[in-house]
């Protein structure tokens, strides 16, 4: 009946406790797996490969939800894909993180009263190794907590041996290809980290600053700019204003003086400038400001640094030695005391760049640094995806991306930082420049000098697909595993990691892609919506969820919330639900087993099943094919919440529960259905085992005898469908559902037991009446059977004598009593709703809630009627 079916080893007789302790088996499994080797990956298996790069964590990274949710995904598309008998390889590393790193041990000196330069590079070094092999890379453990099934045997870190000739290599090439090159041009500047940093490391937030209007030149020769950084006055070097501009034509071409300077500057017509914005006229600071360096290209205008690598004033006069945000206070006084301000706005809010990695306000600087070109590298990774040889999911996120690649800026790779790949270029005592690749000798003798900054850390990860394995040597696993089958990464990184490994794929592997599906991800939100930060105090340690819930529960609620490319709201009620899941699979599979649910055998044929044994099969391949469809689109959240509707609805709260009747009768129905509800359990747990991998574990290998679910057969749909049976049940599942709930509208008890009489002539019922009284407690018309109530349903007639087990009266009173307080809510919600001069004012959410209460008020009126109608007579 299921591609499944066939001889399974017998299971072992082993009983299970009656709880699920997830801390008691979740370590030592995971052991037992990495121990066997079912996570390493064989290059020379013949198997077709299936290969997926971890998101590199940083070094001095813990686990946190974001990583959980994403790996909790990686996990299950690989396990799944193991199981159907590809060589997989999840491949794991680190990031060496310059910054972050170099920021951890610098702190760990300045408790002992040192700095990096009381060390000198090649000591603070190797003092960063030394924490590396002592602190870093606690994520390694957490991930084991977590389940992920990586290839430990070939775990990466980007500053190894081999990466780092990778990073060398691919230097050198770019350089040869005159796609690296160095020039002076305008940074991000971190005053804090004392290095550059990339456009996407900038985090933009809304600050209160102020606006500053202030008038240059004199007399008639005056022009009015405004700043909301009064200090870069100092470095302007021109005054722009568009040359359609009538109001300024007289002044073109003219020199007006800067305040508070004995200098005079040019005023300029650039394009650039928008008339209509402000007074139509912008000052230019070529040294200090991006726009205003391409202006300052486009008329040769000279570049005046004025500030340090500390963003403190270093130009002549009175403001030498502030601080940029002191000498700002202190150049407005001093312009407002020549009477020069013209406006003050102040809070002004707008947009200001910071660190991404200590938020110190990002000064944009005119530096000599190392650059990519990446006009024909970013056309590369756009046309991969235009031509469908790399797909994006989900599909719309495709423009965000086509955005970002076809106005990609060169990218700034040097860092001013110890910890990191040096810069492979030795400069000579004559001018030379050497760049120097990994088989080449680097020049030695007086004079010669390596250049001192360090590479971006994104410039190593970038190459993560292929360096990881053995590029630039043509390995086994390089041949195997590349390109990589899907990327899984968060939208947020978009930008930051996937154009990179797009751009450096595509060049350094002759046109081959890096990947052929690039599956983005959301962001894990509270569960009201909101970025979860240590700010906010709504922050979680996962680690603290997997210890009070298991790490099962915590992979199924994120699981069950990823929905492709959107943010995944989470909350500790929602992985206290999936715990209760575990547990319910649990309990179900130790009853199944308690009993005679077998896998001994192959299934017995269609003719010797009940029509609950074939509807439950039909329902278990449609499952099939519909888990293995979601999976292809990576559609986490649907098929999670098939997954669960389907074992614990369909499996546990129906079939085991219409079966019980046929295990407690025993003889050769009870056999059958024995090994049916063996065959479901079977599949069903291993539909579930990449998601839920542990207690799927524990409860598979003891109900099959197997030695793992991790490499088991994933199941495949065998067509068997029963759509008769599939009627039948919904049927009987809806006259089930109608007495029980007209027990609870009658106030009765679950388990209190009622007698009943079942009039099945006619209906597919007649066979189920057994499961039907035992599932509903009702018991057998006695002589003194007298029918209260009578519901007919799906073509058959359940009468019920209420007599005795209710207070008819009391019941009556009750219902009366609820049906005035729904009529009088009616009333009240309907006359605002009449009611024209209330619905003119309202809001609209107002009268939407009005609406709300009126339906809810019919629906409790109707309700209630209903059920004094079904009342016996008092």
């Amino acid at each position: 009946m299921t591609e499944n079916a066939q001889q399974q080893p017998s299971a072992p007789p082993i009983e299970l406790p009656t709880q699920y302790a997830p801390a008691d088996v979740e370590g030592p499994l995971y052991e037992r797996w990495v121990e066997r080797g079912y996570f390493e990956a064989d290059a020379k298996s013949d198997k077709p490969p299936y290969t997926i790069v971890i998101p590199p964590p940083n070094v001095t990274g813990s686990l946190h939800l974001g990583h959980a949710f994403e790996h909790t995904l990686i996990d299950a598309l690989t396990r799944r894909k193991r199981m159907q008998g590809y060589e997989t390889l999840w491949q794991p590393g680190m990031d060496h993180a310059g910054i972050a790193t170099q920021n951890v041990v610098e702190r760990e000196l300045g408790k002992e009263g040192k700095s990096r330069h009381d060390l000198g590079r090649e000591a603070f070094v190797e003092r960063v190794w030394q924490w590396k092999g002592e602190s870093g890379g606690q994520i390694g453990g957490q991930m084991r907590r977590l389940g992920d099934g990586v290839a430990w045997s070939r775990e990466r870190f980007t500053m190894d041996e081999g990466l780092s000739q990778a990073v060398q290599t691919i230097f050198k090439r770019l350089y040869d290809d005159e796609l690296i090159y160095r020039a002076e041009r305008i940074i991000n500047w971190c005053p804090r980290c004392l290095t550059a940093i990339s456009d996407i490391e900038v985090e933009y937030q809304d600050d209160d600053g102020e606006l500053v209007s202030m008038k240059y030149g004199e007399g008639d020769d005056t022009i009015v700019v405004a700043t909301t950084r009064a200090e870069t006055m100092l470095g302007d070097t021109a005054v722009a204003v568009h040359p359609d501009d009538e109001r300024y034509k007289h002044l073109v071409g003219k020199e007006i003086r800067l305040p508070l300077t004995d200098r005079f500057i040019p005023v300029v017509a650039d394009t650039h400038v928008d008339p209509e914005f402000g007074t139509g006229a912008v000052k230019v600071t070529p040294a200090h400001d991006p726009n205003d360096f391409e202006i300052g290209q486009r008329h040769n205008l000279p570049s005046l640094t004025i500030m340090d690598e500390h963003a403190v004033i270093t130009a002549h006069g009175p403001f030498q030695g502030l601080d940029r945000l002191e000498a700002r206070s202190a150049i407005v006084a001093a312009l407002r005391a020549e009477g020069r301000i013209v406006a003050e706005k102040r809070p002004y809010v707008h947009s200001v760049g910071h660190c991404s990695r200590c938020k110190t306000t990002i000064e944009p600087r005119l530096s000599m640094q190392w650059w990519v070109k990446v006009g024909p590298l970013a056309k590369a990774a756009g046309d991969a995806v235009r031509d469908g040889r790399v797909k994006i999911h989900p599909q719309e996120m495709e423009k965000r991306y086509f955005d970002w690649v076809d106005n990609l800026h060169d990218w700034c790779i040097s860092r001013q930082l110890w910890w990191g790949h040096r810069i492979p270029v030795w400069y000579g005592p004559n001018g030379e420049v050497v760049c120097v690749g990994p088989d080449d000798e680097a020049p030695t003798g007086e004079g010669w000098r390596q250049d001192t900054d360090v590479l971006d850390t994104w410039f190593s990860s970038g190459l993560w697909p292929f360096s990881t394995l053995g590029w630039p040597e043509q390995t086994e696993s390089l041949a195997k595993f590349y390109p990589n089958s899907v990327l899984v990464t968060g939208y947020d990184i978009l930008f930051f990691w996937v154009a990179r490994m797009m751009m450096f794929g595509l060049y350094a592997m002759d046109g081959t892609p890096p990947f052929h599906t690039i599956a983005l991800h959301g962001m894990v939100r509270d569960q009201f919506g909101k970025k979860m930060s240590k700010s906010f105090g709504n922050a979680v340690n996962p680690l603290d969820w997997m210890d009070k819930y298991g790490s099962d529960a915590l992979r199924f609620t994120l699981a069950r919330g990823a929905n492709p490319g959107v943010d995944v709201p989470i909350g500790e009620d929602w992985v206290q639900g999936s715990r209760n899941f575990a547990n319910k699979i649990w309990n179900a599979t130790r009853f199944a087993l308690m009993n005679g649910a077998t896998v001994d055998g192959p299934l017995p044929d269609a003719s010797k099943m009940s029509a609950t044994d074939r509807w439950i099969l039909s329902r278990l391949n449609s499952v099939v094919a519909e888990v293995d469809a979601l999976y292809e689109d990576f559609q986490f959240a649907k098929l999670s919440d098939a997954l669960f509707h389907f074992a614990w609805d369909e499996v546990f709260d129906w079939y085991v529960e219409l079966s019980k009747t046929t295990f407690m009768a025993g003889g050769e129905p009870a056999k059958v259905s024995g090994r049916v509800l063996g065959e479901v359990l079977d599949v069903t747990l291993k539909l579930l085992h990449p998601i839920v991998p542990f207690v799927t574990e524990t409860l598979w290998t003891t109900l099959t005898g197997g030695e793992s679910v991790v490499i088991a057969e994933w199941p495949k749909d065998s067509g068997f469908r029963d759509a008769g049976a599939e009627r039948e049940i919904e049927s009987l599942q809806s006259v089930i559902t109608e007495v029980r709930r007209f027990r609870a509208d009658q106030g009765l008890q679950p388990g209190q037991r009622v007698p009943a009489r079942l009039t099945l002539d006619g209906t597919p019922f007649a066979a189920h009446e057994a499961a039907v009284r035992q599932l509903l407690r009702l018991q057998p018309e006695g002589e003194s059977f007298s029918a209260t109530a009578t519901l007919p349903v799906a073509g058959a007639t359940v009468a019920l004598d209420l007599s005795g087990t209710i207070d008819v009266a009391a019941e009556r009173k009750r219902l009366a009593k609820d049906l005035a307080a729904a009529e009088k809510e009616k009333a009240q919600a309907g006359a605002k709703l009449g009611n024209e001069a209330f619905l003119a004012k309202a809001p609209d959410n107002v009268v939407e809630k009005i609406r709300t209460r009126l339906a809810k008020a019919d629906e409790d009126i109707a309700r209630i009627q209903t059920q004094l109608e079904r009342l016996p007579e008092a």
